[in-house]
């Protein structure tokens, strides 16, 4: 199969005299720029320019403009808010960037049934705000849930703060709408089905959850919710070992303890969370652990008091409290970490190259210590947190990035962490997808399976138009 080649001369005016007048079609370059870029490293270093974004309003518009590029060859990348770290909405082939960000309705609650209708364009921390009124929650976490959408944790089958508990975006879509890249709209999960299970049919909607976009474009998802817990507590435990903090998740978990997050952030993290907020005074640790329990208030306190005594003997220090203010204000230090860590290096940036491994458990601390030992390899600032009950490790490198030596040590230094996710017996992307910052570990970590992906692939979208250039290394794509 070849690569897609787009028709590209006057795609615009072609688009918009299928499309009609209703729809917003952007061309001119200064608006196209505004499509050449999500976090990643990737896309700071090289953008790509989209020859035409086609933002749509409904499924028709979808169904319409893929009918329109199968028909053509025209590369299509769906684009939520654009907040991945893994170029996964970038046009790698240029063509059409279809800007699902306008599609954000709540379409229906059925609180009932423990469900609800969505646009994929709708905003995480929209959603559960909303069914907050319904004593609901969607409780996947990414991290990000003031900016990303539904729609990219779906493609991407996030995980992020609570999957130790409540597990991954997949386990809570039920069918999905999706447009093929043909233009054929169709329903996964049972057809008008409101029930909470099923076991008819093969499981499609598995297969289009984490498929970044490759197979087709969701445009209406059909989600479970679940009862909002009512009460939370957070434990905070310092360390003077990372080895110490390892064992100590182990301790918390085989005491049948089961919390709904437990987050680490290194030295070099606690010290960038106490430049970007100094008011939370985190002390001095090699590391610190965030516990994280919900649910009934008895509950609550009971594993609250059991995890601080179980992992007291492994801690230099343990607080822990149920008061909604200090337990907001110890899941601060975690919930801006993300953006304090530029903040730890002055003239300096965080970006996101390697920064998504998962290991497993036992090996945590012992991955802990090659990020720092890889970091000091290549003289980099790297300040590192994460899932750590799941074994989810966040590396985040601070460089200045018109440094063209930085720029290279970290290259460099995101190919060895990736590879040390490998070693450790783990894989390259916990939560974040494959995209376009991955695709030469795909083989390795994969093997005959990434053939059987590739003919999935190729069976659903013959031209390769859906979001090309991703995960896919181009032995097998332009072979």
């Amino acid at each position: 199969m070849g690569r897609a080649i787009a028709q590209t001369t006057d795609l615009g005016p072609r688009l918009r005299a299928h499309l009609g007048s209703g729809v917003t079609i952007l061309d001119d370059h200064d608006q196209l720029e505004c499509y050449a870029y999500d976090a990643s490293f990737e896309a700071m270093m090289r953008p790509r320019l989209p020859e035409v974004v086609v933002q749509a309003r409904n499924v028709h518009d979808v169904s319409a403009t893929l009918a329109f590029a199968y028909e053509q060859r025209v590369p299509v990348t769906p684009r939520g808010a654009a907040t991945g770290q893994a170029g996964g909405a970038l046009p790698a082939r240029g063509g059409i960037v279809l800007d699902m960000s306008g599609m954000n309705r709540v379409v229906e609650l059925d609180a009932r049934n423990l469900q609800v209708f969505v646009q994929p364009g709708i905003v995480h921390a929209d959603l559960n705000a909303y069914l907050a009124r319904f004593g609901l929650i969607f409780p996947p976490d990414p991290g990000s849930s003031r900016m990303c959408t539904v729609g990219g944790m779906v493609s991407n089958n996030s995980r992020g703060m609570r999957g130790v508990k409540y597990g991954p975006t997949g386990d809570y879509v039920l069918g999905l709408e999706v447009v093929l890249p043909n233009g054929t709209v169709i329903t996964t999960g049972s057809q008008n089905s409101r029930a909470l299970q099923s076991s008819s049919g093969f499981e499609l909607t598995r297969l289009f959850v984490g498929s970044e976009g490759m197979l087709g474009v969701i445009t209406e998802m059909r989600l479970r919710v679940i009862p909002k817990p009512r009460c939370r507590a957070m434990v905070m435990a310092e360390y003077g070992t990372l080895e110490a903090a390892g064992e100590s998740v182990v301790a918390v978990l085989g005491a049948g303890i089961l919390p709904s997050a437990i987050e680490i952030l290194d030295s070099s993290a606690i010290t960038a969370v106490n430049i970007y907020r100094p008011a939370l005074m985190l002390p001095d640790a090699e590391a610190i652990l965030l516990y994280e329990v919900d649910g009934n208030a008895l509950s609550v306190t009971e594993d609250a008091r059991r995890i601080a005594e179980v992992v007291t003997p492994l801690a230099d220090r343990v607080e822990w409290s149920d008061e909604p203010k200090r337990v907001a204000a110890l899941w601060e230090a975690r919930s801006v970490v993300g953006a304090a860590s530029g903040q730890i290096k002055p003239g300096c940036a965080r970006v996101y190259a390697g920064e998504d491994i998962c290991v497993p458990l036992a090996r945590v601390p012992e991955t802990l210590r090659a990020i720092q030992d890889t970091a000091r390899r290549y003289d980099l600032t790297v300040v590192t947190y994460g899932h750590i009950a799941s074994g989810n490790l966040h590396p985040a490198p601070v460089i200045n990035v018109a440094d063209t030596d930085a720029v290279g040590r970290v290259r460099r230094f995101a190919d060895a962490i990736h590879r040390l996710a490998r070693q450790m017996g783990g894989t390259v992307t916990g939560e974040h997808g494959v995209g376009l910052t991955r695709i030469a570990y795909m083989r390795e970590e994969h093997g005959a399976a990434l053939d059987v992906m590739w003919q999935i692939k190729r069976t659903l979208d013959p031209f390769n138009i859906m979001n090309p250039g991703k995960m896919f290394p181009p032995e097998l794509t332009e072979a």
